[in-house]
């Protein structure tokens, strides 16, 4: 007899010692109705939500039900831990009596997170760039044999071999030592397959009714025909505001004349591999000619270099094929998985595939190196992810704009031929109101090229000093924070001390900074989604710049140019839909818990002038908005002076633990705008002095995001990637322009770009892009 679902959610609240919330409720039954149903979900839960538990209990109320697993895939490490080692043994501890025995759950992972007990043994050869032998450690020689001898002596010990279950960690260097990844297994051929850890843990999978994983391992799953994961019907994506990023560097390929040079290696010598190194080094030598940023065609000379890499890697894997089975030891299928890298890579890249963009980029310490990732990811998803399942996609951050289109067309739900999914925002417990100010510092100059103006420096030194420390500063780039950083340390001496993103580890940095409430912690994109440090210690977030995506990002400008060639507006379909996303995930920094209290400051007027403000801001929590300097000045002055002891802090966590968490329930529903203060509810210490009399700010209006193009067949880069504005009304266009080129013209104008930056972009003369702008009134410097 089914178990009902309200009866599991109270048993598992209070087995987690918490209370039960609307929102959370909400976001319980719309799982359940899902996974009954077959019908995609987006739901958006607000921080405080308790949205694990608010999935976990009808997954695992499906699974009993259908006797088929139910798979979690989250994006962090961190929030698998917690689901896994936190919140699933309570939650099955509670509900055992209900359903008459207690859920089962496991954790699948990479191959490379698991240790090799073959390659512990000597079965594989050394890593290229191992300092020591494995099976001759000198503990004298320096940390990384003291790290692998520590690795030898825990796989005695260990029963999962598991990285994360090793504290303290050990250095990449090191676990390399005794890991191997997918390509290099010798799966069921190695001697110690019976022993190995892996196997283990997936056939233990198979059999429990919940499955945490990570966003790659389920999406490499998917595309490879679920050969890794059990059967199922009901896959539960959390942090899916991650899940097109991630899946997107999961299928990205490189190639560098190293990566030739160390598969030669690896040969030995089981091949002559001289012609695939001696074309390795033309390549490189061809790129180190060439400048950063995307190919958009291959030049002749570098295409016959890869096809030269590429025919000799084949000549190679022939030699290495192996006489019989039992040939294909250890040191062989190293080998062997390096050189099919090297010809696969070449060879995708020289294929040229309809939506594949390939660019150059220089690394410091690798030098040149050749790079190929999809346009999108939208059709992928589409077809492998949500074809034969339900899947339940969620995040704090989904509704941008206040519309699910934008998300849903990045994972390939909207347009012709998509499935049925449906939207739904259970909002938040926190009474964002009256428990924060977002500020836009509206007297600055507009944000430019060179980085901060000493006006917003002065800016960001009368906030720190009004707050008496308390502040996370979000840097739109490393250089950014850098400079912020030093200009604070030598302006605020010993009275504010100063961190920054690259002092130190994350998890050191953000200690310091919960520990000490004067501290302040300067960074980037890390710290705009990773942080967790509720209470005293963060009153005050500084967002430098809206964090467009740089003009010259290879897949940002692909995406854009393809779009607007449709007909839709690439801006708002990428530049300003990845702004929102970063936007509402670093302004989420601030509240973390209902005691909560603080300002979040804008230092970019764009947030309030340009056309997408209005886009921006509905993508934010409804924080009471405002310009007046004056109060927010009072307002952070006295937060700081009726400001209690630090206590205990959280380390860098998930968006939130709803263990942890028990905060009060919102008493209105979140709009547009965010709503001034109520005199009358008096429940909460308001953040604003409602005696102050100040008006919220309003943003310019503008149209949220709609698809790229009504009509057609679906492709991955327009209803996919979901989202145009309707055209802004322009002076009749000049020959051979078109409105949607005055659209692009005018939104990096607004961006900064200059003249020629512009003209690259659009891919027209210098002097045609200069005599436009003149025309649209944009300028021309």
């Amino acid at each position: 007899m089914p178990v009902d679902l309200d009866d599991l959610m109270r048993a598992a609240v209070g087995g987690v010692g918490g209370s039960e919330r609307p929102g959370q409720q909400q976001m319980a039954r719309a799982v359940d109705q899902a996974a009954r149903d077959g019908a995609h979900l987006l739901v958006q839960a607000g921080t405080g939500t308790g949205k694990s538990l608010a999935y976990l209990v009808p997954a695992i109320k499906h699974a009993v039900e259908t006797r088929q697993p139910a798979i979690v895939a989250t994006a962090t490490l961190a929030l698998q831990a917690q689901i896994v080692d936190n919140d699933l043994p309570r939650i099955a501890d509670a509900v055992e009596p209900l359903l008459g025995r207690r859920p089962t759950f496991g954790l699948v992972k990479g191959r490379r997170n698991y240790l090799c007990l073959h390659k512990v043994e000597g079965g594989y050869p050394d890593e290229e760039d191992a300092l020591l032998e494995i099976g001759e450690v000198d503990r004298a020689a320096g940390r990384i044999g003291e790290e692998v001898v520590r690795l030898r002596e825990w796989a005695q010990e260990t029963e999962t071999g598991e990285r994360d279950e090793l504290v303290p960690g050990v250095s990449e260097r090191a676990w390399r030592q005794v890991s191997v990844s997918a390509e290099e297994c010798l799966g069921s051929k190695c001697p110690m397959v019976t022993e190995c850890f892996v196997e283990r843990s997936r056939a233990a999978a198979k059999e429990v009714d919940v499955v945490v994983t990570n966003h790659s391992f389920m999406a490499i799953d998917s595309f490879e025909g679920r050969q890794m994961l059990p059967e199922h019907d009901l896959l539960i994506v959390d942090e899916a505001h991650e899940l097109v990023d991630r899946v997107t560097s999961t299928i990205t390929d490189e190639l560098t004349a190293g990566m030739v040079s160390t598969a030669a290696r690896r040969c030995g010598r089981m091949a002559d591999a001289s012609t695939m190194r001696e074309a390795g080094e033309l390549m490189q030598e061809l790129l180190d000619g060439l400048q950063e940023g995307r190919l958009l065609g291959i030049p002749d000379a570098l295409g016959l270099a890869l096809a030269r890499v590429r025919d000799a890697a084949r000549s190679v894997q022939s030699e290495l094929k192996p006489a019989s089975p039992a040939d294909n030891d250890a040191s062989r299928q190293v080998a062997r998985a390096a050189v099919d890298e090297i010809f696969d890579n070449a060879d995708r890249i020289l294929e040229g595939r309809e939506l594949d963009v390939v660019w150059i980029s220089k690394d410091p310490r690798r030098g040149s190196v050749l790079r190929v990732a999809p346009m999108s990811v939208a059709m992928l998803l589409r077809d492998k992810v949500f074809g034969d399942r339900t899947v339940v996609m969620t995040s704090a951050t989904l509704e941008l704009g206040g519309s699910f289109d934008a998300v849903a067309g990045t994972l390939g739900l909207r347009g012709e031929g998509g499935p049925r999914w449906t939207g739904l925002d259970v909002g938040s417990p926190f009474d964002y109101p009256r428990q924060a100010i977002a500020y836009v510092a509206s007297q600055l100059p507009p944000p430019g090229r060179d980085g901060l103006s000493t006006a917003a420096m002065d800016e960001i030194e009368t906030l720190i000093r009004a707050s008496g420390g308390r502040t996370l500063g979000l840097f739109s780039s490393t250089r950014g924070a850098r400079a912020a950083a030093e200009e604070m340390r030598a302006r605020l001496g010993d009275d504010f001390p100063v961190l920054c993103q690259g002092d130190d580890q994350i998890r050191t940095l953000v200690g310091q900074f919960a520990a000490d409430a004067r501290t302040c912690l300067f960074g980037t994109m890390t710290l705009w989604q990773g942080v967790d440090v509720p209470g005293v210690s963060c009153q005050l977030v500084i967002i430098d710049r809206i964090p467009f995506p740089r003009p010259d990002d290879p897949l940002a400008s692909a995406r854009s140019q393809e779009i607007a060639r449709r007909g839709g507006n690439g801006f708002m379909a990428v530049s300003a839909t990845h702004a929102a996303l970063r936007l509402a995930q670093g302004a989420g920094r601030l509240i973390r818990r209902s005691s909560d209290r603080g300002v979040v400051a804008f230092l970019d007027t764009r947030m309030i002038t340009a056309r997408y403000a209005g886009f921006l801001q509905k993508s934010l929590p409804p924080f009471w908005p405002t310009t007046d300097r004056a109060l927010v000045l009072k307002a952070l002055k006295r937060l700081d002076e009726t400001a209690g002891p630090v206590g205990a802090q959280a380390d860098p966590a998930p968006e939130e633990s709803q263990v942890e968490v028990d905060p009060a329930p919102a008493e209105e529903e979140p709009g547009d705008m965010a709503p001034v203060p109520d005199p009358e509810h008096d429940d909460l210490a308001p953040v604003v002095d409602e005696s102050a009399g100040a008006e919220p700010v309003e943003a310019p209006e503008t149209e949220a995001p709609a698809s790229a193009t009504e009509a057609g067949a679906p492709v991955s880069v327009t209803e996919a990637e979901a989202a145009a504005t309707a055209p802004v009304p322009a002076a009749p266009p000049a020959e051979g322009w078109t409105e949607e080129d005055d659209e692009e013209l005018r939104d990096g104008a607004e961006l900064g770009l200059d003249p020629e930056e512009l003209a690259d972009h659009l891919d027209r003369p210098l002097p045609q892009v200069q005599s436009r702008m003149a025309q649209l009134g944009l300028g021309t410097t």
